[in-house]
């Protein structure tokens, strides 16, 4: 890896113009909620339109094999099995499919790393008060390499072991984690492994047939460009007949996927938009975005970092040049609990008027930024400049 950029890319010509972002503010944070490009805003409100004019219609005629269609699309996209595929509303609710199907006990463990998402450490806590298990959490450092990294989890992997979680794409570090390899350790040890890809799909090449994971979940609405919400939940063959909805419906006697997709009157627009996303994607260039979004992030976070006296080879580096998101570590004392960071973050958006995220790692703070193709390089000089005075008035 290389230090972050000194010079920003060019723009992506017209790319800005095809969302519908409010430009008096820099959005610096798409890995959060992501944004959806115009068109596929009409693509699916020209589903909902279609759902409320017949509504019996829409939903017992063919809305089956239409969900079934975009899954087989999607899938393809990632690499991944159609068969062993669901689409589910978000990263989080896929998580939650899978713990719950698992059936825990009191004499298994769930392992994590320190680099988790916060979410899905209290979906374990819950299911580990509901089952009796344990949780233990690994530290991994930040600067680790991608050898040691393999080297912590298998080492901390035990004999009560019986799930391990894992991210693609950590979200409050912003690392790119060596998911095929840890899977391989994993096996080795008869260990499943969950591997929570919520910023893989779009931003990272992926083929999930290759990574060996048994569960593998990512968000479409995030750098895929889909409508929130949009995810999808991989499973591995020797799984799927134990996967289980949250909730019952009229397909749980057809088993995963339809089992999981079909929950009643959700809204799945979402997902039947998602295809105009990959197709917007795909259309700017695959390559050719993630080249631009993990130069600019890089050159934002130099920015960024140097306003703040850091110098660039002391700066965090994520593990991959396309990898869209970095972080900056706040000045001490800065954001050092959950209350702390979301007060910042507020402050940043209502004075800088800038979007980004701030994280609470080890007790330090952590700016985290992203870079999408509406992004330009004065956003993060413009944040670089004003940032230090507003974090002068919190010391």
């Amino acid at each position: 890896m290389t230090a972050a950029a000194a010079t920003p890319p060019d723009p992506l010509p017209g790319a800005r113009l095809l969302f519908s972002l409010d430009p008096a503010v820099s959005h610096l944070n798409h890995g959060s909620y992501g944004a959806a490009p115009v068109g596929v805003q009409r693509a699916q409100q020209r589903l909902r339109d279609e759902a409320e004019a017949n509504p019996m219609r829409y939903h017992t005629r063919g809305l089956d094999e239409r969900v079934a269609h975009t899954r087989r699309h999607v899938a393809r996209f990632l690499g991944a099995d159609p068969e062993g595929t669901a689409l589910v509303p978000n990263t989080t609710t896929g998580i939650a499919v899978v713990l719950n199907s698992l059936r825990l006990d009191a004499g298994g463990e769930v392992l994590l790393t320190d680099h988790g998402y916060g979410a899905v450490l209290l979906a374990a806590e819950r299911e580990a008060t509901r089952t009796g298990a344990s949780l233990r959490t690994l530290r991994i450092a930040l600067e680790a390499t991608d050898d040691e990294i393999v080297a912590a989890i298998r080492d901390g992997l035990g004999a009560d072991t019986r799930l391990l979680i894992v991210d693609h794409l950590t979200s409050p570090t912003a690392r790119l984690m060596p998911v095929a390899a840890i899977c391989a350790a994993a096996r080795e040890r008869g260990v499943p492994v969950l591997v929570d890809a919520a910023h893989a799909p779009g931003m990272l090449p992926v083929d999930v047939s290759t990574i060996g994971a048994d569960f593998w979940v990512g968000n479409l609405h995030k750098w895929a460009y889909a409508p929130r919400p949009a995810a999808v939940l991989s499973v591995a063959p020797r799984w799927r007949d134990r996967i289980e909805p949250l909730a019952v419906s009229w397909w749980q006697p057809g088993g995963f996927p339809g089992s999981v997709e079909f929950q009643g009157t959700t809204d799945v627009s979402g997902w039947l938009a998602a295809p105009v996303g990959l197709f917007t994607l795909q259309t700017l260039g695959l390559d050719r975005v993630r080249q631009h979004n993990g130069a600019l992030v890089a050159y934002g976070q130099r920015v960024i970092g140097a306003a703040l006296g850091l110098a660039p080879d002391s700066l965090p580096e994520p593990g991959a040049d396309v990898v869209s998101m970095r972080i900056v570590p706040m000045p001490p004392g800065i954001a050092t609990t959950i209350e702390e960071a979301v007060t910042l973050r507020r402050l940043i958006s209502d004075r800088l008027a800038a979007e980004v995220a701030v994280n609470v790692w080890r007790d330090q703070g952590y700016l985290r930024i992203c870079a999408q193709v509406y992004n330009r390089a004065e956003e993060y000089d413009r944040l670089a400049e004003r940032l230090p005075g507003l974090l002068a008035d919190l010391i």
